[in-house]
């Protein structure tokens, strides 16, 4: 009698032992690992794909080009393209990183948060500006915002045309929509829409009354043979200063890299990226790259204003 008690008591024992075990072997049945997204990339190596505003395409070819030379196991899938379609890409799986002219919003990190469990890397990297170019035979090439926005809503005596890299989505469309119309409408009837940054050069260079707007990497580079090339068709523009010293007040400047860090010249913006990851992946690793001095410097030498590399103006004097 007193081994069965003790028996009883044993399997008393080893019940709840044996409860716990076939709980647990239960529930990780049921939640089983999903390899697909378990990460294949870290900062400096795998595949990922990202898009960017077409206005930086020679810039940011340079940075990726110097990026995969440096990390050999890193490959960025790339695709230029207007800036609203790059947010719509970032809501899609495929994505990973975007680069745009302007940082998330507060509702767009908010449904990013909440809707994709993502809690959004930005920050911007450089300054960059819009060019104001004109056709060569073209006798103005002085405005001023103001002159810019009375062409844009057709209200100037001067009849220009004015050719952007597309008429709704692009960032240069948006900043002059924003920062020289203030948020009124074009009058479409002076604003031509081309496929892309290059096609706007062209345009312009074939017709004297055109006037285009650009991202300033793809024209601004003196040292850059093609553009050389690009500006014995075009000349780009001046634009009259709005924070200069009142001596200084009719001054009008180019889209230099002094004047775009100064933002003395006054169609600046910035560049920046976002990224989608929630661990140190391929998308945090480029946009390291370019925070840091490698990549600063390729912005330097694009003409662009690095805004993460100490940038110093020395005044000289130059003994005749």
């Amino acid at each position: 009698m007193r081994t069965l008690t003790k028996l009883l008591e044993k399997q008393l024992y080893l019940y709840p032992v044996v409860l716990v075990f076939l709980i647990t072997a239960a529930s990780c049945r049921s939640k089983r690992i999903d390899v697909s997204k378990i990460p294949t990339d870290t900062d400096t190596k795998g595949s990922i794909n990202i898009s960017v505003d077409e206005t930086f395409k020679p810039v940011i070819d340079e940075q990726i080009k110097v990026f995969e030379s440096t990390y050999p196991k890193a490959h960025i899938n790339v695709e230029y393209k207007p800036e609203a379609d790059c947010f719509r890409d970032l809501d899609s799986a495929g994505t990973r990183m975007i680069i745009v002219t302007r940082e998330p919003d507060s509702l767009e990190k908010v449904y990013y948060h909440d809707k994709l469990q993502y809690n959004l890397t930005y920050g911007i990297v450089a300054r960059d500006a819009i060019a104001v170019i004109v056709n060569r035979n073209n006798p103005d090439s002085v405005f001023s915002r103001e002159d810019l926005r009375k062409i844009l809503d057709g209200s100037s005596e001067k009849k220009y045309q004015v050719v952007f890299d597309g008429l709704k989505a692009t960032g240069t469309v948006r900043y002059a929509i924003d920062s020289i119309l203030n948020g009124k409408k074009f009058d479409t009837s002076v604003v031509k829409a081309v496929d892309n940054s290059q096609e706007v050069i062209n345009y312009v260079a074939a017709n004297t009354n055109a006037i285009g707007m650009v991202g300033v990497s793809w024209i601004g580079n003196p040292e850059d043979p093609e553009q050389v090339k690009m500006l014995e068709k075009v000349n780009i523009a001046m634009i009259k200063c709005e924070i200069c010293l009142e001596e200084e007040k009719n001054i009008c400047l180019k889209p230099t890299q002094r004047f775009i860090l100064s933002r003395q010249y006054p169609l600046t913006r910035g560049l920046y990226y976002i990224v989608k990851e929630n661990y140190t992946g391929l998308g945090r690793g480029l946009a390291e790259f370019m925070w840091q001095d490698k990549g600063q410097l390729i912005f330097k030498r694009a003409y662009l204003a690095p805004v993460h590399l100490p940038f110093i103006i020395r005044k000289t004097k130059i003994n005749k």
